[in-house]
């Protein structure tokens, strides 16, 4: 386990799937769900997809390949490559056993850096192929809801690209069994705030897509930021396990989907597919403000 530490916050990382474990502030608070028999994760990393490919099956020019909900790099070893007081960067490459399930040559590198009460999750993808590679790429960090129950208050901030304050947001429709439909369905929000509760996540995820929103900040139980989430990526995903009463919510900036309902096609043509060409690079990041 790997520890960073400023004056505001401490923070942990596994070297398994590269992921972010625990959040603390100065006084000890824990920020980060902690794993437990609701979802046994804490901040998993998507790689090479987000949500699932139909029937766990993919085609990349016209033969199949299988990859479980998420991904691979979630449940891989990575390689730290650097490392200061508050600042760690990990690698993923692929591997004989990754190119049975993903048939092309990556490096993907996950750094996590502090910076006063925030944490900024950066990652970059690299193209070490000799030809173009296509993926997706997504973050999962669950938090805990303040007052210990899943009872509580998101608001979203609207893009700055050109939305106004007061338009509706749309949310695509969304299944129980996790599937969903590239359809557009009103958000359950008012003026932009989800009262998050167990029947939230009926439907799985709440998936707000099109760059609709850029933030997303969890209040505390007297109405001011307990965590506040930025994003730049097409999607922000939320959710919590219907059922289950689990006192956190996750907040995931997603660059990709899951299949739509029936979709078939190629991998590359799936919505919402990033496209590198050999030696190109993809850069991009969230950022995790506490308080």
């Amino acid at each position: 386990m790997i520890e960073l530490k400023n004056e505001e916050l401490t923070v942990r990382v596994a070297e398994l799937g590269a992921e972010l474990q625990s959040v603390k502030d100065c006084e000890g608070r824990e920020y980060m769900w902690q794993a437990g028999p609701e979802w046994p994760r804490h901040s998993p990393v998507l790689f090479p997809i987000v949500c699932s490919v139909n029937n766990n099956t993919y085609v990349v020019d016209g033969q199949e390949y299988h990859l479980p909900r998420h991904g691979f790099a979630r449940d891989t070893m990575f390689t730290v490559i650097s490392q200061s007081a508050e600042k760690v960067t990990l690698a993923l490459h692929e591997s004989e056993e990754t190119l049975k399930v993903y048939p092309f040559c990556f490096n993907l590198a996950i750094t996590y850096r502090l910076e006063g009460n925030r944490v900024h999750v950066i990652w970059h993808v690299e193209n070490t192929d000799c030809r173009e590679i296509h993926f997706q790429i997504g973050g999962h960090p669950a938090f805990n809801v303040p007052g210990g129950k899943l009872n509580g208050i998101i608001k979203l901030d609207r893009s700055t690209f050109g939305s106004e304050d007061d338009e509706p947001i749309d949310a695509l429709k969304s299944y129980a069994d996790g599937s969903h439909d590239m359809v557009e369905v009103p958000l359950e929000a008012d003026g932009g705030v989800m009262e998050i509760c167990n029947n939230f996540f009926r439907n799985d995820s709440v998936k707000v897509h099109k760059s609709q929103t850029s933030r997303a900040v969890l209040m505390d139980t007297n109405g001011q930021p307990a965590v506040t989430v930025d994003y730049k990526t097409p999607v922000c995903a939320f959710w919590s396990p219907y059922g289950k009463q689990a006192p956190f919510v996750c907040i995931e900036p997603w660059y990709g989907i899951g299949d739509p309902r029936g979709f078939s096609g190629e991998f590359k043509d799936k919505p919402l597919m990033n496209h590198l060409q050999p030696g190109a690079s993809f850069m991009s990041r969230y950022t995790i403000t506490i308080g």
